[in-house]
């Protein structure tokens, strides 16, 4: 989320009216698969107002997603994160040298493409041991880690406590019932 622009300001995209009327609609609609829909209408809205800011964007995400060569690499990491990439081997993804792949990448998503690769893997991660239940070891091997022990010390760096403890957290934030 942090590779995100905060505001993304569109005028004169017909489709997102439309959509915003759609996800309106629904929410309000008390229909079977109510929440499923509502989850990819927003999908959807989320993916036309990234596309409709495209290149004048601010650094981030949707501006590394309109450039096709960055697009590639960007998409290679999302599809195996386990792999071991390397700058090299992502600008060969993205048909550039590695000094114009690097500055193409920083310029337009505002990270260097390891550290963006390190976000989506620490995302990953987080997701995992939040909502699927996983294992520390588990998710080692899914995130793409060697050993537990390097895996946690990125961990507790990138998002502040150790693995463990953060599905601990999770998990009893969980447990708490409204009042």
């Amino acid at each position: 989320m942090s590779l995100l622009p905060q505001f993304v300001h569109v005028r004169g995209v017909t489709r997102l009216p439309t959509l915003v009327q759609l996800v309106g609609d629904e929410s309000r609609g008390e229909r079977p698969a109510r929440e499923v829909v509502l989850a990819r209408l927003l999908e959807v809205l989320f993916i036309e107002a990234l596309r409709s800011a495209g290149t004048a964007a601010s650094p981030g995400l949707g501006r590394g997603l309109a450039d096709a060569r960055l697009s590639n690499a960007i998409h290679r990491m999302h599809e195996r994160p386990t792999e071991s990439w390397t700058v090299a081997q992502l600008a060969r993804e993205a048909a550039l040298s590695r000094s114009a792949f690097f500055e193409r990448f920083s310029r337009a998503v505002g990270v260097a493409p390891m550290e963006y690769l390190l976000s989506w893997r620490m995302a990953l991660a987080k997701r995992m041991l939040r909502t699927e239940g996983l294992s520390v070891g588990e998710v080692v091997e899914r995130v793409g880690y060697r050993s537990a022990s390097t895996f946690s010390v990125a961990f507790a760096r990138h998002v502040g406590v150790p693995p463990i403890r953060y599905a601990r957290s999770t998990k009893s934030e969980a447990e708490i019932e409204p009042i």
